[in-house]
């Protein structure tokens, strides 16, 4: 485990030099890159999103490709199209930009539904079907999307059916202002993620999403997921709660923690700390919870609380395992 953990902290490290004073939430996208699963970063403009795409495919020598996601956008500009070759007299199909093994959809919500659902056996099945032909996605495949909370003027709410694809949600927030600083002064001949180095090969990126599938979970963690995701379906302030993906998300993630972590087991602190960002887009508020601003960030952490962590028992099977 140490020799993983030291291939992904290296590039956390790279990514940091792009994204600084970021170091929770960069582990959280190279999580979520490990555990081949999509990310949704929700936050205002300006804080590196984009940016935290980009460093993560150069770090991993990815391939990349960047969609903008706009009202007009037809599915046929995600998935390609098949055009008829005059020469050969049959139809080519024409990739389009979502054959990337890592792609940005920038402002995600900007796109009518018809067009976002074109992104849903993308990212669930790492497939697209053009006039009935299947082309398969590369690997590995991830979707990173991004959206602006505050701006809802001419978007269109993700379904719940699409927010449940991803594994993940987070948000970059502003940085400190040393860390501003910083940023300033490391952009001010030329931007750091223009000599951002490969830090690791996409065949080694690739052993280790198969690793993190060998890591232990303990029964008693196993059974503590579950209640956590269970919890939120009878929270008094949820109309719906987290689905079965939810409890997979959550137990999936806490294997990619453990791995970064250079541990060969989970703990329950790991549920703990990914339940928030694995649970909370796929909780839905009731109409009267949202009269009173309760949201889903919040109603997830009430869950934490209230639901018993597996006790020195647990603790004990797993460090003797």
């Amino acid at each position: 485990m140490d020799r993983e953990g030291g291939v992904i902290e290296r590039i956390v490290a790279n990514v940091e030099q792009v994204i600084i004073g970021k170091r929770a939430e960069v582990e959280l996208a190279v999580v979520a890159l490990l555990c081949q699963g999509h990310l949704l970063i929700e936050d205002v403009p300006g804080v590196g999103k984009t940016m935290l795409a980009k460093s993560l495919a150069r770090s991993v020598g990815s391939s990349f490709r960047r969609i903008q996601f706009t009202p007009d956008l037809l599915p046929s500009d995600i998935t390609g199209v098949s055009v008829f070759n005059q020469k050969t007299s049959d139809f080519e199909f024409r990739q389009g930009p979502v054959f990337a093994q890592l792609v940005l959809v920038d402002e995600i919500n900007r796109a009518t539904p018809k067009t976002q659902s074109a992104l849903l056996e993308a990212m669930e099945e790492r497939q697209v079907t053009v006039d009935g032909v299947l082309h398969p996605l590369p690997r590995p495949f991830l979707v990173l999307a991004t959206q602006n909370p505050i701006e809802y003027e001419g978007t269109f709410p993700l379904p719940e059916a699409q927010l449940d694809r991803f594994l993940m949600r987070l948000r970059l927030g502003y940085p400190s202002q040393a860390d501003e600083v910083a940023i300033l002064d490391r952009q001010q001949l030329q931007h750091p993620v223009d000599t951002l180095d490969q830090v690791v090969e996409v065949d080694e990126l690739l052993r280790m999403q198969d690793q993190v599938k060998s890591i232990y979970v303990d029964p008693l963690v196993s059974q503590y997921i579950v209640s956590v995701v269970d919890a939120t379906r009878h929270h008094e302030g949820v109309y719906l709660g987290a689905s079965p993906r939810g409890s997979l998300a959550l137990f999936r993630t806490t294997q990619a923690l453990a791995l970064l972590e250079g541990r060969d087991y989970v703990l329950p602190d790991d549920v703990k700390r990914l339940a928030p960002y694995a649970l909370s887009h796929r909780v839905i508020v009731s109409p009267a919870s949202r009269v009173k601003e309760v949201t889903s960030d919040q109603i997830v952490e009430d869950v934490l609380k209230l639901v018993p962590v597996p006790g020195a028992r647990a603790t004990q099977r797993i460090a003797t395992s």
